[in-house]
């Protein structure tokens, strides 16, 4: 194994100090660390964070390799800084079972880029019918300790009740896609003004906080562990900061589009800007952005999800849902939040690592923690080009636009999976 010095780098913002990298840990930190057997980086100007963690990643397989693969959406990640994410149940076949989950598992662990934690099903071919394996899924090698039927709502009070209920035995998390289902028949886009004059079908705020406010009820009487996918309505987070009041074991994630787009895009048509939920208003925006601060949502997750040309390029009504986001991510919440190290360590992080009890990663770079960390270089412009991206399928909301920040190097236990801005497998 090869050890690292990186000279001179920021570590979450403070001064200049000197990394060793050896034996998959921080093995020093200080300045002018001797040079002895070791490779050196010129990190001066460079920002050290721990490996960013997403909790929310769709890597499609199996099933949809068309759109994107296990590897291919390791080596987006790993490029975007992240040294862990979360991987989405709704494959095909779905990650409702102890198989399935390994699979995945064992995939990323082929691909060697980043730590990939299968998200296991709560129902059964996520129908909202019955539970799926929940406890054959935290005990199989893949250890699942997040459930969640993202893309569906787990509609179904009593199923919700019952499913927080087992959870609680092992302390795992029910990830509440918040969105009842008969108040969004047909919706295409964010219910508003813009929606009026478009003559979309809108999907309504109320959609989304209808479940928020029932499963923080639910989850208070259990006592079990809530989190609450991609909120994205001013209204959702007086709900989630009312429950956290209470005491309620409620967690929360915004996505980077949430944090930077509105509903004004969809003017266009351009299917690029579908997804679920909706982009919304700026008063929207701008309750998300104050909410992240203020520590009411917990994390920005990315909900990277890729589809293929077929899916996207169509009419808007036939289009999927969906956006990249693993390669953007950083960058993006750097636009919103500015150099705020700290935050950003913590919401893209530290925060989802604990949440998802990823023990190794979010953690700073200190003398003995483990080598997971990303070099950010916070002075370089980088213009998002679709196809220069990573992953499999090229919707990116983000196409022409310059963003700060470029993600240098990512360490995975010591062992570089990104080197000067380039995959390194």
């Amino acid at each position: 194994m090869t050890s690292f010095l990186i000279k001179g780098v920021s570590v979450v913002g403070g001064p200049a100090t000197d990394l060793r990298l050896r034996d998959g840990t921080v093995a020093e930190v200080g300045p002018d660390l001797p040079t002895t057997d070791a490779e050196v980086i010129d990190a001066a100007g460079l920002v050290a964070l721990p490996g960013l963690v997403d909790m929310h990643t769709h890597l499609r397989e199996p099933g949809r390799e068309d759109a994107e693969t296990v590897a291919t959406g390791s080596r987006a990640a790993a490029l975007g800084g992240y040294t862990a994410v979360c991987a989405m149940a709704n494959t095909d076949p779905v990650a409702d079972t102890a198989g399935v989950v390994e699979q995945v598992w064992r995939l990323g662990r082929r691909a060697g880029l980043v730590d990939v934690q299968p998200v296991g099903a709560v129902t059964v071919g996520l129908r909202g019918e019955r539970l799926s394996e929940l406890g054959a899924m935290a005990e199989s090698a893949a250890a699942v300790r997040i459930f969640s039927d993202d893309g569906h709502c787990v509609a179904d009070p009593r199923l919700m009740r019952r499913a927080l209920e087992y959870v609680k035995a092992f302390d795992g998390v029910i990830a509440q896609h918040a969105e009842e289902p008969r108040l969004t028949e047909g919706a295409q886009m964010h219910e508003g003004e813009v929606s009026a004059r478009l003559g979309l079908t809108g999907w309504p705020a109320v959609a989304e906080e209808a479940i928020i406010a029932r499963d923080a009820l639910l989850a208070e009487h259990v006592g079990a562990r809530l989190h609450i996918c991609h909120v994205s309505t001013a209204g959702s987070v007086e709900l989630i900061r009312a429950a956290k009041a209470r005491g309620v074991r409620v967690s929360a994630e915004v996505t980077p589009h949430h944090l930077l787009l509105t509903d004004d895009r969809v003017g266009g048509y351009d299917p690029v800007f579908k997804v679920n939920p909706p982009l919304r208003t700026e008063r929207d925006v701008a309750a998300l952005r104050e909410a992240v601060r203020d520590g009411v949502i917990d994390v920005i997750a990315t909900d990277h999800a890729p589809h293929t040309v077929e899916d996207k390029e169509c009419e808007w009504a036939y289009a999927r849902p969906g956006m990249l986001g693993l390669q953007t991510a950083l960058s993006v919440a750097l636009s919103v939040f500015g150099p705020d190290w700290r935050l950003l360590a913590d919401r893209l992080s530290c925060q989802p690592a604990r949440l998802a009890g990823l023990t190794g990663h979010g953690v700073d770079p200190a003398p003995g923690a483990p080598a997971n960390l990303t070099l950010v270089d916070p002075a370089a412009q980088v213009t998002v080009e679709p196809a220069e991206l990573a992953s499999r399928s090229r919707n990116t909301p983000y196409a022409g636009l310059q963003l700060p920040g470029r993600v240098v190097a990512t360490f995975l236990r010591g062992e570089p999976t990104v080197l000067d801005g380039k995959a390194v497998k």
